[in-house]
């Protein structure tokens, strides 16, 4: 902190580069100013926070839910393996960012194309950490499965899904932070709140202070949602520790 007020007032350039007591003065003026269309009671900053928060819950949710179905599939069964895996290699590298039209002729404006585009961000490194989860179950835990007598979906659940968790929970982890790094790209698409748009308008009239203060938020909201993320895989997986 001390770092960052030292260059800023040797900067000198107060537009550009805000100081950390200019950027909790703009903090307080955010929370002070009324708040996004229907959320005027919360203030600007949070109201834009909630909006956002919902947007990233609604995306990585469905991350969540596909990325993992999708990834025990793929990863269990060599013949879904072979099919699928080119697909998913071609459309993994093309960027949120590049959905974005096609985002909004699909869904219009709003609330779907960005949650559109969260989930588009979050699934992969998902989809990627339950596949690998999967194929690297130990076969001596199959063999020893089968010796007992388990059919083959008891085997799947009982021992491929439970040695995978802990692949799959780091996977829903990565997910939830590159979800909200897909954020300010999703907002663009015809929102007119949120902490993207937020952040975009600031930016728009040189307030860095407030700028800086919307990636503040951001930043916050997505470490407690990672400190949550951890507390229920130390809570899932209590088996780690022992």
């Amino acid at each position: 902190m001390l770092i960052w007020e030292g260059a800023a007032l040797l900067s000198n350039l107060p537009q550009l580069f805000p100081t950390p007591v200019s950027v909790i003065v703009a903090l307080g003026q955010l929370l002070a100013a009324p708040g996004p269309p229907g959320m005027a009671w919360a203030g600007e900053l949070m109201g834009n926070t909630l909006i956002s928060l919902w947007r990233v819950i609604a995306g990585f949710a469905l991350a969540a839910v596909t990325g993992v179905f999708l990834g025990i599939i793929i990863g269990w069964w060599r013949n879904a393996r072979d099919l699928l895996e080119p697909v998913i290699e071609i459309l993994r590298p093309i960027p949120p960012l590049a959905w974005i039209p096609l985002s909004m002729l699909w869904f219009g404006l709003g609330f779907k194309p960005a949650v559109f585009l969260i989930w588009l961000g979050a699934f992969f490194p998902i989809l990627l950490n339950t596949v690998l989860g999967m194929e690297n179950t130990p076969p001596k835990l199959i063999e020893v499965a089968k010796t007992l007598g388990a059919g083959p979906w008891q085997i799947l659940i009982k021992v491929g899904v439970p040695s995978a968790a802990p692949s799959i929970m780091a996977g829903l982890r990565i997910g939830i932070g590159i979800g909200w790094m897909c954020l300010v790209a999703a907002e663009l698409t015809g929102s007119n709140s949120g902490l993207g748009y937020m952040i975009m308008y600031y930016y728009s009239t040189m307030e860095a202070s407030k700028t800086v203060a919307g990636m503040l938020m951001i930043g916050i909201a997505g470490y407690l949602m990672f400190i949550g993320l951890k507390k229920l895989e130390d809570k899932i997986l209590f088996w780690k520790a022992a």
